[in-house]
């Protein structure tokens, strides 16, 4: 009988969660191969879904309301284990935090819900938080976050200016008088696949900006507010790390972490897989299934699947993985662990029933895979 199969996906983005994915694996495999032990993993890499994660890892939902990204309300939660605590930016700060008709704010976007998160996991009594960040709708160098917190944003004129990136333009002085001191008691771990800085034409606003609304002339100006946020939170005697790798983390909330918060950064994927004990469910497995729904080059920098494979070549486990769409030659799968990709688009030719089908798809590829692997 071959060894336990642990399979361990990323979500298939606009269709399946992870966990959810994992599970229509397993269907397959169980309807071909009922004798094999299942073993699952869901993943992430510290964007959103890694609340999900965590919550099939057996961690425990405190579901809170928080201000969205351009005001409204937006519903979120962390995840609680013991001493630790997951918050997702994404779900909290995010552009899937934001009603679909709802229009992108890339001047007035704020990370205040993120913390009102991190406000929650410190009331839940937390040692350790790990803040998972990606997919950010705003641009304000975390000083929303910062503010919840206790910190103060002033103009001039002692006056607290506005919410979101645009606004920073005024920032005369930051006060890290007020922040909150259960902070220093805490770890926190800033989870991220990015190593943009905050400032220039690889920073937060060059960069991402585009991808949250704002025009070549907006993002001269977001990048010029971070700057002199940077300076300002210099004076206020933040960490000088406006230049390391992460800074310009969802729109600087990087930035605020490790200047102000004294957050230590890690990849994604790496807290992820520690989250979910993936090492002591790789162990004796005969097989690693993983995926997400787009395999192409930006998986092998820092995401799940590349991670995940990763990790189970180097415990000598093969590694297949599932997918919406491959984009990537043999060659670069080989080298990255993957030993195949089944794709839902060679069962399907249609890109929108690959959405909406997705958990029959990949039950049938489940099926496909035990067949050919088991």
């Amino acid at each position: 009988m071959p060894g336990p199969v642990l399979i361990a996906p990323d979500k298939f983005k606009g269709s399946l969660t992870a966990p959810e994915v994992a599970e229509a694996v397993a269907a397959g495999i169980r309807a071909e191969r009922p004798d094999v032990e299942i073993r699952q993993a869901p993943m992430a890499d510290g964007g959103d879904g890694t609340v999900e994660v965590a919550l099939a890892a057996g961690f425990s939902r405190i579901p809170l309301r928080v201000s969205g990204p351009v005001g409204d309300p937006a519903d979120t939660a962390i995840a609680v284990d013991g001493e630790t605590a997951v918050v997702e930016l994404a779900s909290a700060s995010g552009l899937s935090a934001m009603d679909p008709d709802d229009e992108l704010e890339p001047m007035a976007a704020s990370s205040d819900g993120t913390g009102e998160a991190v406000l929650a996991a410190l009331d839940a009594g937390v040692r350790r938080i790990v803040l998972g960040v990606g997919g950010s709708a705003c641009t304000d160098g975390g000083a929303g976050m910062l503010t919840v917190l206790g910190a103060r944003m002033l103009d001039e004129l002692g006056h607290p200016i506005a919410p979101g990136g645009g606004p920073l333009a005024r920032v005369a002085e930051v006060d890290l008088s007020g922040l909150d001191p259960r902070l220093s008691e805490v770890e926190l771990v800033l989870a991220s696949d990015v190593d943009n800085p905050l400032l220039g034409e690889r920073g937060a606003a060059h960069v991402y900006g585009p991808q949250k609304g704002a025009t070549p002339e907006q993002v001269r100006l977001l990048d010029e507010a971070l700057g002199a946020f940077s300076r300002a939170m210099l004076a206020a005697g933040g960490r000088d790390v406006a230049e390391q790798p992460g800074a310009g983390a969802a729109g600087g909330v990087g930035y605020a972490a490790l200047a102000a918060m004294g957050a230590t950064m890690r990849p994604g994927v790496d807290i992820v897989l520690e989250l979910v004990g993936f090492d002591e469910q790789l162990d004796g497995a005969g097989l690693v299934i993983t995926g997400e729904g787009s395999i192409d080059e930006q998986t092998l920098h820092g995401k799940g699947p590349a991670g995940v494979a990763a990790r189970a070549v180097a415990a000598g486990v093969p590694a297949v993985a599932v997918a919406g769409v491959c984009d990537l030659p043999e060659a670069r799968l080989a080298e990255a662990g993957f030993g195949s990709v089944h794709a839902l688009s060679a069962l399907e030719q249609d890109p929108q029933r690959c959405m909406t089908e997705a958990a029959s798809l990949l039950t049938t590829l489940g099926r496909d895979i035990a067949k050919l692997h088991l």
